[in-house]
C-alpha cells in the first residue's frame, strides 16, 4: 500500500515545469482515487492540501521564470548568493570623490570668442573643468568604481556670498567635508583643474592621438602632505606604467600656508591640473579615460 511520502514522491515526478489545465485537472483526479483507494479520509485531507500547496507554488514559481527577462526573479532571490552579490553591487558604495574648486576654468579652443583674445586665461559657465570631472566619474562607472562627482558652481557661489576667485577652497571644502562626513567608504579626492601652460608644454601625442597632460599637486603646507605626496607618487607611476609621459609629474606648491588645497581632510587627495588653456576637451576626455585605467589597477592592488 503506498503511503503518503509515496504520493508526495508521485507527485514530483509527475509536475511539469509549465502545468497545463488539462494537468492540474488530471493530477488532482488521480490523487483522489488514490486516497479514496487508501479509504482513509484523513489522508484525502492531507493530500487535499498537499496538492493546492504544491499547485500554487507551481503557478508562481511558473510566472516567475516567465518574468525573468524583467528582472524580478534576481530580486525575488534576494536570499540567493548570487541575488545578493546582484544587489550589493547595485548598492556599492562610491569610493572616489570629484569636485572642482575653480569650476569654470575653460579652454581657448572650446571658446573662439575668448580665444582672439589671450589677454586673461579662458573661462565659461559650461565648457570648462566641471566635464572634464564628469568625464573621469563616467569613466570609472563603466570600469564598476562608484564615485560622487560634484558639480557645484563654486563661482556662481562666490559672486552670491560676495567672495573673491581665492576664497574658492573655502566653498568648496563645505561640500567635500560633507561628503566625507556621509561617506567613510571614500578612499581617493580628486580636485580638477585646468593648467595655464601653452600647448607645446601641455600635449602629449599618444598612438596617433592627442592627450592633455595630468599634473599632480600636492601642498607642502598641508597637514597630510607626506601621505598625500606618497598617493600622489603612485599615481603618477602607475599612469607612466599605462602611457609614458602623460603624467608631468608631481608638483610640490606651498607659497600660501593658508591654501593647503583642503588636502589636511583626506589621507589620499591631489589636485588635477588636467591640460592647458591649448587643450580641448576631448583631449582631456582621452586623458581622464586612461587615468581611470591607472585608479582601477591601484584600487585593485590595495584591497
Amino acid at each position: 500500500m503506498q503511503n503518503e511520502k509515496d504520493l508526495f514522491d508521485m507527485l514530483k515526478e509527475m509536475y511539469p515545469q509549465h502545468p497545463r489545465k488539462e494537468f492540474v485537472s488530471a493530477t488532482e483526479n488521480t490523487l483522489r482515487q488514490r486516497a479514496r483507494s487508501l479509504g482513509k479520509k484523513r489522508i484525502f485531507t492531507k493530500f487535499s492540501v498537499i496538492t493546492s500547496g504544491v499547485l500554487v507554488c507551481a503557478f508562481i514559481f511558473s510566472w516567475l521564470i516567465s518574468l525573468n527577462g524583467s528582472g524580478i526573479v534576481s530580486r525575488v532571490a534576494h536570499s540567493d548568493g548570487r541575488g545578493a552579490l546582484s544587489y550589493a553591487m547595485e548598492e556599492k558604495k562610491p569610493v572616489v570623490y570629484i569636485y572642482q574648486s575653480h569650476n569654470r576654468e575653460s579652454f581657448f579652443p572650446e571658446l573662439p570668442e575668448q580665444r582672439a583674445y589671450r589677454e586673461q586665461p579662458p573661462y565659461s559657465d559650461t565648457k570648462n573643468v566641471t566635464l572634464v570631472g564628469k568625464e573621469l566619474s563616467r569613466a570609472l562607472k563603466e570600469m564598476d568604481i562608484n564615485s560622487i562627482h560634484d558639480e557645484t558652481d563654486i563661482d556662481g557661489i562666490l559672486k552670491q556670498r560676495g567672495l573673491y576667485f581665492p576664497d574658492s577652497y573655502k566653498v568648496s571644502r563645505e561640500n567635500l567635508q560633507k561628503v566625507l562626513a556621509e561617506n567613510d567608504s571614500i578612499r581617493m579626492v580628486f580636485d580638477i583643474h585646468r593648467d595655464s601652460q601653452k600647448r607645446s608644454e601641455s600635449t602629449i601625442e599618444m598612438k596617433g592621438k592627442d592627450y592633455a597632460r595630468i599634473k599632480f599637486v600636492v601642498s607642502k603646507t598641508s597637514g597630510n602632505y607626506e601621505t598625500n605626496k606618497i598617493f600622489a607618487t603612485q599615481l603618477h607611476e602607475q599612469l607612466e606604467k599605462l602611457y609614458p609621459g602623460l603624467s608631468v609629474g608631481v608638483i610640490e606648491k606651498g607659497i600660501d600656508p593658508k591654501n593647503t588645497y583642503n588636502q589636511e581632510l583626506h589621507d589620499n587627495s591631489v589636485l588635477l591640473e588636467v591640460g592647458g588653456i591649448d587643450n580641448t576637451l576631448e583631449e582631456t576626455y582621452r586623458s581622464m579615460d586612461v587615468f581611470a585605467q591607472a585608479l582601477k589597477v591601484i584600487l585593485e592592488k590595495s584591497k
